[in-house]
């Protein structure tokens, strides 16, 4: 039982780490297309409102493939990696993302379209990810072998 609880607990830190490391990537990608103007402070929040406001779609597009692919992989992982490949360990890696990005979209002032989106793509990247990362059944053996 400590086994399987040990493993569960490191299946999710690591579909943590992997999340993060992908919604890193999309911000850092963001940043280096869409940079703040120079000599503003960028830890200032209604500088951050200021921003993001005037940021063109593509920019809220890479963020949501991002976020999406940071949900799917994560749910796989912890999924794949989980005590028993059991689903509980994706979809709570995804939930925990998903309330994450609602708290950060409802900080700044994102399109609508965007948040529509990323409540259809973040849901879906935890399903279509924990269930991929399941276990397969067994190929059936061929009768007249």
């Amino acid at each position: 039982m400590i086994r399987a609880i040990s493993r569960s607990v490191a299946a999710i830190f690591v579909a943590f780490i992997l999340a993060m490391i992908f919604i890193v990537g999309v911000e850092g990608l963001t940043s280096i297309l869409y940079p703040f103007p120079p000599g503003v402070d960028s830890s200032d929040i209604e500088v951050c409102k200021a921003h993001v406001a005037q940021l063109p779609t593509s920019a809220f597009l890479v963020a949501s493939v991002g976020w999406g692919l940071a949900t799917f992989s994560s749910a796989w992982a912890a999924t794949r990696l989980g005590s028993g490949r059991h689903g509980a360990h994706g979809i709570g890696i995804g939930f925990a993302l998903l309330a994450a990005a609602i708290m950060n979209m409802m900080m700044l002032p994102y399109p609508t379209w965007f948040w529509i989106a990323n409540l259809v793509v973040l849901p879906a990247g935890i399903y279509v990810g924990s269930n991929l990362g399941r276990a397969r059944p067994p190929i059936a053996q061929n009768a007249h072998a």
